[in-house]
């Protein structure tokens, strides 16, 4: 599982533009000049034709930054969606803005709490003139509230379904949500009779959130990854330079056994992420369980590396001048993103046949 050259570029490229360009300041650089916000996507629709490898790298690198760009929800949810879709019309009317980079989509899928497909209770029904209407309301939209292109996951009578809301529409209300993690933006949206515009085949979003799924968690991974990595470098660096009783506190055996302990943490998320990619970028029949793996190790291996460095950096590490409590955010609110640690192990056991009958 080796990098390719060009990804190795495409690493030295991406981490190079995010320490150039601070905060979302960063968005036109990545995608105007490296191309970022296309690289999943299809060459005959505007994008590069790359896959879930190249993605992983750039998820890693904007993890270690804590980067607040929408990336994970436009460049993959969204993009993905759409993909999943088959809608070659969609695609080829809504992809060329979203690989550029010069429009931000959404997916607007999560409800009370639920990232399953299953649990999607907003409704869609045919108005006049075969138009369809949408009510309802879904929650942790990422980057809802900037998007220009909103995809809404919507019940109709013959099962879930995808449909393109107009983001200024009537009966369309965007509501940005103050999250414990500052830098990444999320928004509500309350469908009150919306207009919408099927997206792929009426009953077919079921299967699709349930692939987007699959890729949300495995991106999502690599992002927790590149975070953990820079978690325990900012710590291992403090420990060589604080010193305490005339030494580095690092020579202290205590705490080389933390921060060993953090490395294993970091090494197995990044199999965990690793694995997950290349079974997306395969097409693997095994990608759920891969994602399901990927999404419960690397929650849980960030948050542990996060709350260590917190620990590891004494009272500078609350305070908002130093970095460590934003990484600590992340950790916690991206545990709970596209479904907790327990919830995809049950998805993992289910799968296997290790749950009871």
């Amino acid at each position: 599982m080796r990098p390719t050259e060009e990804q190795k570029e495409l690493r030295s490229a991406v981490r190079a533009s995010l320490a150039r360009h601070e905060g979302a300041a960063a968005w036109l650089p990545l995608t105007g000049q490296i191309g970022v916000a296309g690289l999943a996507v299809p060459e005959e629709y505007g994008g590069a034709g790359c896959g879930p490898r190249e993605v992983h790298v750039v998820m890693e690198e904007l993890g270690r930054n804590l980067s607040p760009v929408p990336y994970l929800g436009s460049a993959v949810l969204a993009v993905q969606a759409l993909l999943a879709s088959d809608d070659t019309r969609a695609c080829a009317r809504l992809l060329p803005g979203l690989a550029e980079g010069r429009t931000v989509g959404a997916l607007a899928w999560a409800e009370h709490g639920s990232w399953d497909p299953a649990a999607v209770r907003a409704d869609a029904a045919r108005g006049p003139g075969g138009t369809w209407r949408l009510g309802g309301t879904k929650e942790f939209v990422l980057h809802g509230t900037e998007a220009d292109v909103l995809l809404v996951a919507a019940r109709t009578g013959t099962g879930v379904s995808l449909f393109q809301v107009p983001v200024d529409g009537a009966g369309v209300r965007r509501e940005a949500v103050v999250a414990m993690d500052q830098t990444r933006a999320q928004a509500r949206i309350v469908l009150d009779g919306a207009e919408g515009r099927l997206i792929g085949a009426e009953g077919d979003g079921g299967r699709v959130l349930g692939h987007v799924l699959d890729l949300a968690c495995t991106a999502l991974a690599a992002e927790q990854t590149g975070a953990a990595e820079r978690c325990l470098e900012l710590t291992v660096a403090y420990a060589k330079e604080r010193t305490q009783f005339g030494r580095p506190i690092g020579s202290f055996q205590a705490l080389k056994h933390r921060l060993a302990d953090a490395y294993v943490l970091v090494e197995s998320a990044r199999s965990a992420a690793l694995g997950a990619a290349f079974a997306a970028a395969a097409g693997s029949s095994q990608l759920s369980r891969c994602a399901a793996v990927a999404k419960s190790a690397c929650s849980e291996a960030f948050s542990a590396v996060a709350g260590e460095t917190i620990q590891l950096h004494g009272g500078i590490g609350i305070t908002w001048e130093h970095d460590a409590h934003r990484y600590f955010k992340r950790a916690h609110g991206s545990a709970q993103l596209f479904g907790p640690p327990a919830w995809h192990r049950g998805r993992l056991a289910e799968d296997l046949g290790l749950t009871a009958a």
